[in-house]
């Protein structure tokens, strides 16, 4: 035979590090095969076997004529979550059939986390989603609030004028009877403002507000996104627990887990079956939301349609409600200010003290048409109606989007516990009595007297 093919089986022990033991030389004729002694027990090891490169070992054969070895040899070792103590019950058993438990679980802790992943993702999506709303219902509630607060301001400021300044002027001016008249006039134009003004606060009386719909919507986030969070870490340590009870061939923590998986598995399927349900409402919503949300705010809110429409549809189509009242105020502050203008120029040379109330009707008159465009601008449907936009994105995008992630996440979580749940109880029988195990056991890789016969085999070699 002209080649050498050396087989050394490596025979990890399951208590110990990996020993090296020349089974058999198979040569030419002149080439007797030669027998070296067993290690002490070696008899313990079986695991699969792994071809490696040995070409230094082998080189012991180069110098006898006709030999050529093959620099491979066979090294067995176990799988590498079954390096442990092997049972002396289980002994004979091979080690793959304790494996196969493990390769399960393996292979099911990826689909875990990935749907660990993913449903961390979902949640975070989700949760900015219900932010994203709750911040549009506060910016609609803040430009609601600026427009009651600036027609509360005008109409004060009007009637304040009316009873103090224009009051004053009619005083002074009674000598003539046509600046009276004038001063009249004003007083009637201020009166019509005030009273189209208040008109213009249309959220003054409505009971529902948007800042307590964004707090219930926020503690109701608050309380769904913790409870994920805690869902999610739960299941990462029953599945990082389970590869440990499986590794260290703990029957109680196995136990524990298979109880654990159980009530994950229950959550999950819970939580999957609200999914569904919160996703094929919040689709059927978010297909048509306009005329649901418009009757259901008409109900709450006691508008009117006109109003509704306009904000909520903000085209063309729609006109402004408020068109008329505007109109008319604003022609109303402007004939004022005009008769303000005229008593100015002809009561002051013949009634000095004229000019104070005048001065300051003047100054609550431009105070008055700057807030007054400044309300123009806030009741423009605009702004109302790009918060609504921004509202619909976050619940049917954002949220919609996390929530079906949510949904897949818990699919994944309910198919790989009950993979798990199905495979952990065969680990039992294959699991060792719990009086077999002994720290001063000689299959420890750390027992002294361990190590003593192995380098006294060793030397023997």
């Amino acid at each position: 035979m002209s080649s050498l093919l050396l087989h050394v089986a490596v025979q990890p022990s399951s208590v110990g590090p990996p020993m090296l033991a020349a089974r058999y030389l198979r040569g030419g004729a002149a080439a007797a095969p030669r027998r070296l002694p067993a290690p002490p027990g070696a008899q313990r090891f079986r695991a699969p076997r792994t071809r490696i490169p040995a070409g230094p070992v082998a080189g012991g054969g180069l110098g006898r004529p006709g030999l050529r070895p093959e620099p491979h040899f066979h090294c067995c070792l176990p799988h590498p979550f079954l390096l442990l103590p092997a049972p002396r019950a289980a002994r004979g058993q091979e080690p793959s059939a304790r494996g196969r438990l493990c390769h399960l679980e393996l292979h099911c802790c990826p689909s875990r986390r990935t749907g660990i992943g993913i449903g961390f993702y979902g949640n975070s999506e989700t949760s900015d989603g219900v932010s994203q709303l709750s911040s549009a219902l506060l910016h609609a509630n803040h430009t609601l609030t600026a427009i009651d607060h600036l027609v509360l301001e005008m109409v004060e400021r009007l009637d304040e004028a009316v009873r103090t300044e224009l009051t004053t002027l009619e005083e002074v001016l009674t000598q003539r009877t046509e600046l009276v008249a004038a001063t009249r006039g004003a007083r009637r134009q201020a009166e019509a403002v005030a009273q189209q003004l208040q008109g213009l606060a249309f959220w003054q009386e409505v009971p529902l507000s948007p800042v307590q719909v964004a707090e219930d919507v926020s503690f109701v986030e608050e309380y769904r996104w913790l409870a994920y969070v805690l869902l999610l870490l739960l299941e990462l340590l029953v599945c990082l627990f389970t590869l440990l009870g499986l590794a260290k061939q703990s029957k109680w923590l196995v136990i524990v887990m298979t109880v654990m998986s159980l009530l994950v598995l229950v959550l999950s399927w819970g939580s999957m079956g609200l999914e569904a349900a919160t996703a094929v409402g919040l689709s059927d919503f978010c297909s048509s939301p306009d005329t649901y949300i418009l009757n259901l705010t008409r109900e709450e809110t006691g508008l009117g349609s006109d109003i509704l429409n306009y904000y909520f549809l903000c085209n063309q189509a729609v006109s402004n409600p408020f068109q008329q009242r505007l109109t008319l105020s604003q022609r109303a502050l402007a004939n004022i200010h005009s008769q303000l203008q005229g008593l100015e120029r002809e009561a002051v040379p013949q009634f000095p003290s004229a000019q104070e109330p005048l001065l300051s009707l003047e100054e609550t008159l431009n105070v008055t048409e700057g807030n007054f465009h400044q309300l123009v601008a806030l009741l423009h449907c605009r702004g109302l109606h790009k918060d609504y936009g921004a509202a619909l994105r976050g619940l049917c995008e954002d949220a919609l989007e996390g929530l079906l992630y949510l949904l897949l996440f818990s699919l994944l979580s309910a198919g790989a516990l009950a993979t798990a749940l199905c495979s952990l109880p065969r680990a039992w029988a294959l699991f060792p009595p719990s009086d077999d195990y002994d720290d001063t056991d000689d299959d420890d890789p750390f027992n002294p007297q361990e190590s003593k016969r192995f380098v006294q085999w060793q030397s023997s070699i």
